[in-house]
């Protein structure tokens, strides 16, 4: 066990967050067929998750930066233990929705304070590549929940599968509970390297961070982002379901177009580490989202071309959250605001996740398919591009 980083605690511990999140999607055909549950509401149901983090990013910021980021991981996991085995046994979708809503809290808990604690936890001349492996967790996480999910569902019959998915996980999440409590030391709490020097009054905090244009550039942009991708990724198995595809095949297409976004996160901590501007990973990436949803939805052509479409969506899109975790310490206002402005960050994030995908179904019962998603992703990522325009001024100026 002390082969295994403390770094690395941590983001498996984010990975483990991500698999709750993403747990959903290919249990959704099975739960539409058993709870009768509706395609706007399994929109609030990928989305819900995110409530936590849309209401109370910030305000969590600040709570953990006196509470402390380690106890912050523990409490989160727990959380998300908890809320998985009561969503597990879940009678109805109002039940199994606010399983999803305590989980959402338990997410906030693990990621709000892994950048910082990744700050704390490795050399400053690796953090770049380190926080562009930071923003991989999601996909990962993504991508092992549509491989792991089916196959593990297949463990019993439809009534009971999906429960079994829902308690394995609570599972991993006290396992990795306490792999953090043994390896992730208790003495790294965010502004611990200013030993002795007094922490500014919260509210000071907050009106550095909310009048912060980095802050909110990358918030905005991480919205523009996060939105699109969780809207694509989460109904690909709905959509591959609906086209007749055997779930075996639906789970190994959706987990590679999960997946694939890795590679884009961890290219742009490389890339960032030799130099390359920000604003170039920023604006390839909502290029490539771009095209790659017009293409995969609004143009007919080959299912092939198409699918490889999704994967530039969202591996070339990988670009944008590997850069964002790096400007969000970059650009926060000082030290101490590190916490309050990834709450910030991580708040807005929450926003885009909550909207995008009830916005895209709703497009889609409108249209009675998905041909129109692209405009959807197409409006994000123009706004995204004017962001990182924005951006580019805040890291030029004098």
């Amino acid at each position: 066990m002390k082969l295994i980083h403390p770094a690395g605690c941590v983001i498996a511990a984010g990975v483990v967050a991500a698999l709750h999140v993403a747990k959903l999607p290919p249990a959704l055909p099975v739960l539409q067929q058993l709870m009768g549950v509706s395609l706007l509401q399994a929109g609030f149901l990928l989305s819900l998750v995110q409530l936590a983090g849309m209401a109370l990013g910030l305000p969590a910021g600040l709570l953990i930066q006196r509470w402390g980021p380690r106890r912050s991981v523990l409490t989160g996991l727990l959380l998300l233990a908890g809320a998985s085995t009561l969503g597990g046994a879940a009678p109805t979708a109002t039940v199994l929705l606010l399983s999803r809503a305590l989980e959402g809290l338990g997410f906030l808990c693990v990621v709000l304070p892994a950048p910082g604690l990744l700050r704390v936890l490795v050399p400053p001349g690796q953090l770049s590549r380190v926080l562009g492996g930071w923003g991989a967790y999601m996909p990962l996480g993504a991508a092992l929940a549509l491989l792991a999910g089916p196959a593990v569902m297949a463990l019993a019959d439809a009534a009971w599968g999906w429960r079994l998915w829902w308690w394995g996980l609570s599972a991993l999440a006290v396992l990795l509970a306490g792999l953090v409590l043994v390896r992730v030391p208790a003495d790294v709490p965010a502004g611990s390297q200013q030993a002795g020097a007094a922490s500014p009054p919260w509210r000071a905090l907050l009106k550095l961070t909310l009048r912060s244009r980095g802050a909110w550039s990358v918030a905005l942009s991480f919205a523009m982002y996060s939105g699109q991708w969780m809207a694509v990724v989460g109904f690909l198995p709905s959509i591959y379901a609906q086209a007749g595809l055997a779930p075996a095949t639906t789970a190994w297409l959706t987990a590679l177009a999960a997946g694939v976004n890795i590679i884009g996160n961890l290219a742009a901590g490389r890339l960032l580490h030799r130099g390359v501007a920000p604003v170039a990973l920023l604006a390839t990436g909502f290029v490539a989202m771009a095209l790659g949803t017009l293409v995969a939805f609004g143009v007919d052509g080959h299912p092939q071309v198409q699918y490889l479409a999704v994967l530039v969506f969202s591996m070339i899109g990988g670009l944008i959250p590997g850069t964002l975790f790096s400007l969000t310490v970059r650009l926060a206002p000082g030290l101490q605001t590190v916490p309050t402005t990834v709450g910030w960050v991580q708040q807005w994030s929450a926003v885009g996740q909550f909207c995008g995908p009830p916005l895209v179904a709703w497009v889609a019962a409108q249209a009675g398919h998905w041909q129109w998603t692209w405009v959807v992703t197409g409006a994000c990522s123009v706004a995204g591009l004017f962001l990182a325009w924005q951006i580019r001024a805040l890291l030029h100026r004098p």
